[in-house]
């Protein structure tokens, strides 16, 4: 309980809004990459989290999240029900009373704090990574989900496998006044902004879920580029623009912590876009528009858990390394024969597990997480911490995936029919199509 600080405060609010604006711009970028009787969908299923997962955040999953330590496990989902003690007027300073003015003596008003800022607009910022998270996987089943196995889906998944590995990761010992989770306070793996919890976990939920719903018809004998190339940069320049708030805004301040991670995310995400584009000119003898805005997207995934423990020569090495690992890993789909339809494992769990795992070698210790990676001294210690909580969160995530995805195939069902996912997925579940061509 407290007063918070107001330039804090501002920034918090700023980076809560940017971090929403990256879902809309994920829904451009995944609608340009599907073909155009799909379009609508993808845009359906990124946008439905936003409603799914804000109302299942505010009745239980925050408080899943950062509620006291549960068996090592989750939060307490009973200790802000609904948000309760959290939503609260504003902080005061007590008032002396002076009654040649007419001022009446009052006592100093506080509101609960976490950390610097009120705890409702933590509980604002914490939200958007979750509606992202979701918003992530759709990527993996374009053209096939049925839009109420995915409404289903998104509210389960969330639930059984979202709210406690955020707990894991991102809920820190006292600083919402609780008892945190494992991963950050007992292992004390460096994930700044998300890479295991939000990446590697939509990466992994991407996979499993795509093996299970199976392939697409005609994949991948059939063409099936993307509709709208500029659609698919439109949405890249918004996740750059939103990724800011992802991660200079994790610094939950307006201080120099902000200002680094701003620095190391924008040169790694630049260096990614680079070394994707040269591996095209290199492996296919064009540099692609696509390549690019996947490109942005690696890195803005790579440095995500790094990118307040390195420099800015890590921040180049993790912007090489992701551009390369995934331009390459994207091609793995098809040699191993699973349909994920719009990269999210080349990109997003192959990118988060590069990121995270870097930390281990190219952390440096004058930078804000205070870490040695082992090219700087600090031996294999952290490289085992961050390899452990990257095991774990997909492990868990895969099982966890898994789970869901039979619990709804069984019930409202996940697939569409054949007929209905030839004539196309937009006029089966929503009886509109994009462009009215006639």
């Amino acid at each position: 309980m407290g007063a918070p600080d107001t330039g804090d405060t501002a920034w918090m609010l700023a980076s809560a809004a940017l971090v929403l604006l990256m879902t809309p711009g994920l829904a451009f970028f995944y609608g340009g990459m599907v073909r155009a009787k799909g379009v609508l969908n993808m845009l359906m299923m990124s946008i439905s989290s936003m409603g799914v997962v804000t109302v299942l955040w505010a009745l239980y999953g925050y408080s899943m999240a950062f509620g006291n330590d549960k068996f090592n496990f989750v939060g307490d989902p009973t200790q802000y029900w609904g948000l309760k003690g959290i939503i609260g007027g504003n902080a005061a300073a007590a008032v002396v009373a002076d009654p040649s003015a007419g001022v009446e003596a009052a006592d100093a008003v506080t509101i609960p704090l976490a950390g610097t800022i009120p705890m409702s607009v933590f509980v604002a910022f914490q939200l958007m990574f979750a509606i992202i998270t979701v918003a992530l996987i759709s990527g993996a089943v374009a053209d096939r989900l049925k839009f109420s196995g995915w409404l289903l889906f998104s509210g389960l998944w969330v639930t059984v496998v979202y709210f406690p590995v955020a707990h894991w990761v991102f809920a820190f010992d006292g600083f919402t006044g609780e008892t945190g989770g494992w991963i950050a306070n007992k292992l004390a793996a460096v994930d700044f902004a998300g890479g295991t919890a939000v990446h590697i976990n939509a990466g992994t939920a991407g996979l499993v879920l795509a093996i299970i719903l199976g392939k697409r018809k005609g994949w991948p004998g059939s063409p099936m580029r993307p509709h709208n190339l500029p659609f698919v940069m439109l949405g890249a320049g918004l996740l750059w623009f939103g990724w800011y708030g992802f991660n200079a805004g994790s610094a939950v301040g307006s201080g120099g912590l902000a200002g680094a991670t701003f620095v190391t995310t924008t040169v790694a995400t630049a260096a990614a876009m680079l070394a994707w584009l040269l591996t095209e000119k290199i492996r296919d003898g064009h540099a692609t528009s696509l390549g690019a805005a996947s490109g942005i997207v690696a890195g803005l995934v790579a440095i995500t858990p790094s990118c307040s423990s390195v420099n800015v020569v890590g921040a180049l090495v993790i912007g090489v390394v992701a551009g390369v690992l995934c331009a390459l890993a994207v091609g793995l789909k098809f040699k191993l024969g699973f349909d994920d339809s719009l990269d999210v494992v080349g990109v997003h769990l192959v990118g988060g597990l590069a990121g995270t795992l870097l930390v281990g070698l190219v952390a440096a210790p004058e930078t804000g997480a205070g870490v040695a990676g082992l090219f700087y001294g600090g031996g294999f210690d952290q490289l085992w911490r961050q390899a452990v909580g990257a095991g774990a969160v997909l492990l868990y995530s895969a099982i966890g995936t898994a789970i869901v995805a039979y619990i709804v195939k069984f019930t409202v069902g996940l697939r569409l029919d054949e007929e209905e996912e030839r004539n196309g997925i937009d006029e089966a579940e929503h009886a509109e199509t994009a462009y009215e061509l006639a």
